[in-house]
């Protein structure tokens, strides 16, 4: 209107309800005006708001600015822990940055994207370990990132189905390991009927050929994304790209794709997944000797197997292979946490439990002896080890259908393994 038609001040104050001086001071400031609506207005916005902490918006604001041109993404969760950092900072007050400050600022300056678009492609190996990794290592600790992936066990050959497929989930310090989602291939599996399926370490899922598929893994991050706002935390999740790994919007969790051919491997493909299963075959061994003539574990046996196995992981180990992947200043001279020759000893003894899943000689003259040991013990007032076990069978029968936590099942575990400790001796 002021580039058309030459019109009075006065027309345009009655025109639009105003007083003529505020139109004058309008026509004044004219550009600067329109500097900032073009910088950050947005269309509908009438009056321009100053939120009560400047001085922080206008650091956060100049952050926002800096990092599209470095083509980092700017979403809410990292917006949420830029916020805090530069509120923390010595001489400034504390805003509590987050939800509604949060949303008010976006709205003020036009700051809001409708989706980290960059985090749902996968990189190259060149862009990752040049620009995103080092950017990610400066935004979050090692204990906001986590990496999930699948790996697949044999199951016993009187379980449903002959395999699972585990999802792990850790964090880069090792501090939190997520509880086991398995997927198998029957639905309703016998063994898990009257069991309190709520509160056991482990979750249980089926699907065609125990795959994990799309559904399954998107329900996973819901319940995950969950958790972490429960906690109030925000964390980065690193994952392979794949059909059943779906891009989702979530509010406390940034997903984040590896690239695939890259000496900076997935942290859980470094180490982790192999030594799960080590600690799960050296558990389905020992229950097959202490248990022999009572027949094959079943389903439910091996997921609790499976849950002390995850437990049994030190988080040292997870630390090292995340380091190895490349989450540390010094990676490069990270050696992989497993050797290729125990990698391979692994493996070899993964064909050999599809095989038969039968005990080796060695296996079998130690569980002899271990039979001489439970004769002598006759004589004495004191439970045979078979009684012991099942003894400790129903105690786990007793916690599956009763228990209030999945807490309960740790000191469960450590009684186990205290157990067997005592008869190894």
């Amino acid at each position: 209107m002021l580039e058309g038609p030459k019109v009075s001040q006065s027309e345009l104050a009655k025109r639009f309800g105003v007083s003529q001086p505020q139109i004058c001071r309008i026509i004044k400031n004219k550009e600067r005006i329109l500097s900032e609506w073009h910088r950050s207005g947005h269309p509908e916005r009438k009056r321009r708001r100053e939120g009560k902490e400047a001085a922080l918006e206008a650091a956060l604001l100049r952050w926002v600015e800096g990092a599209h041109p470095a083509d980092l993404p700017a979403g809410s969760p990292l917006l949420q822990l830029k916020a805090k950092h530069l509120g923390g900072a010595p001489g400034r007050p504390d805003p509590e940055p987050g939800g509604p400050w949060l949303a008010r600022f976006e709205a003020r300056h036009n700051q809001k994207p409708p989706a980290d678009k960059g985090d749902m492609e996968q990189p190259t190996a060149e862009h990752w370990a040049g620009t995103v990794l080092p950017a990610l290592l400066r935004t979050y600790a090692l204990s906001e990132i986590y990496a999930c992936g699948e790996t697949g066990v044999l199951l016993p050959a009187s379980s449903p189905g002959d395999r699972l497929t585990l999802l792990l989930c850790a964090n880069a310090d090792g501090s939190e390991k997520t509880p086991l989602r398995a997927v198998g291939e029957s639905p309703r599996p016998r063994c898990l009927r009257g069991v309190n399926l709520g509160q056991m370490p482990w979750s249980y899922r089926a699907s065609s050929q125990a795959a994990m598929t799309a559904p399954l893994f998107a329900e996973w991050l819901r319940e995950f994304d969950e958790r972490m706002r429960l906690r109030g935390k925000s964390v980065l999740l690193l994952l392979a790209k794949h059909e059943a790994h779906p891009y989702l919007q979530l509010a406390s969790v940034r997903m984040v794709f590896i690239p695939p051919a890259t000496s900076l491997a997935q942290p859980l493909d470094r180490g982790v997944a192999s030594d799960l299963k080590g600690h799960y075959r050296r558990r389905l061994l020992r229950w097959q000797l202490s248990e022999r003539g009572t027949g094959q574990p079943t389903l439910l046996d091996a997921l609790h197997m499976l849950a002390q196995a995850w437990g049994d992981v030190r988080p040292g180990l997870i630390a090292g292979c995340f380091r190895a992947a490349g989450f540390s200043p010094d990676a490069g001279t990270e050696t992989p946490v497993l050797s290729q020759e125990q990698r391979d000893r692994r493996r070899l003894m993964d064909q050999e439990l599809e095989h038969n899943g039968e005990p080796t000689e060695e296996d079998e003259e130690g569980m002899a002896e271990g039979e001489e040991a439970g004769e002598l013990a006759v004589v004495r007032p004191c439970p045979s080890e078979r009684e012991v076990w099942g003894s400790l069978a129903t105690l786990r029968r007793y916690l599956e259908c009763r228990a209030t936590s999945p807490d309960l099942f740790q000191a469960f575990y450590e009684l186990e393994d205290a157990l067997h400790m005592v008869s190894a001796s």
